[in-house]
């Protein structure tokens, strides 16, 4: 038993919904069942029962539920007690970081940090916001540059920073390319090449709303996990790509162009 464990069976029983419980976590629910099996494993006893259509606490679940609060409480009161006297002591400041903000916003944001706290030693950690969520609640880094999830972990504080604006990566001799502006209507019959929501929820879920608040629907030829592969394959002369304004700064390729 660990304390994410705790963490992961608290959000169900607070939800009683895996799905949402996931988002809440940024997690997925597949993880999250895993967690949830692997603590009644080792109580020894069954929290939860599952039917196809709701989720419910047993009485072993109920009591645990506020054993878990209490005990979740103090491990964040104290950690946090220590994770102060750590940093004054090392001086070092762990960050997280989607890929996006590491290339672009990140080096800004660094460079004037490190003129006022040239003393301070900087850990950058880039990964997708669903892995970064997670490493942040469990104390593994300071703070994260993220996208923030639909249903946000109610123990995180999330900052707001600024607004992205959408715009199309398009293959360098591709008729939009010349465009000055592109709209969604100019996308209608574009096969596109959007991100796989399983790893990018954000990025996929923006092109899904993009398009419906238009009345269209995307007409989706490939899937495609990672930013970089997607516009290789965009340079590649492979398909249109719906990406968010804020990639342009560490997505931009030969081949690959960005008109808004």
């Amino acid at each position: 038993m660990d304390l994410h464990q705790l963490r992961c069976f608290i959000a169900v029983a607070e939800e009683l919904h895996f799905g949402k419980a996931a988002q809440r976590l940024a997690m997925l629910p597949s993880a999250l069942g895993r967690h949830i099996r692997m603590l009644e494993e080792d109580l020894g006893t069954r929290l939860l029962t599952r039917t196809t259509r709701n989720v419910a606490l047993t009485d072993d679940g109920a009591v645990l539920l506020d054993d878990a609060r209490a005990l979740l409480a103090q491990a964040e009161a104290i950690a946090k007690r220590f994770r102060g006297r750590g940093r004054d002591r090392a001086a070092t400041l762990r960050i997280g970081a989607i890929d996006s903000a590491s290339a672009g916003l990140v080096p800004l944001l660094l460079h004037d940090f490190r003129q006022k706290r040239p003393d301070v030693v900087i850990q950058l950690a880039e990964d997708k916001t669903i892995r970064l969520l997670p490493r942040l609640l469990s104390g593994r880094i300071d703070l994260a540059l993220v996208r923030p999830p639909e249903h946000p972990d109610k123990s995180i504080e999330f900052l707001f920073l600024f607004h992205e604006t959408a715009v199309v990566a398009v293959p360098e001799h591709h008729p939009l390319a010349e465009s000055g502006k592109v709209t969604v209507q100019d996308l209608a019959d574009q096969p596109l090449i959007v991100p796989e929501r399983r790893s990018r929820p954000h990025s996929h879920d923006l092109t899904m709303k993009l398009f419906a608040e238009a009345g269209l629907q995307a007409r989706i030829a490939q899937l495609a996990e990672e930013k970089q592969t997607i516009v290789n394959l965009v340079a590649a002369n492979i398909r249109c790509r719906h990406r968010a304004a804020l990639d342009v700064a560490d997505g931009c390729h030969r081949g690959a162009l960005y008109p808004p």
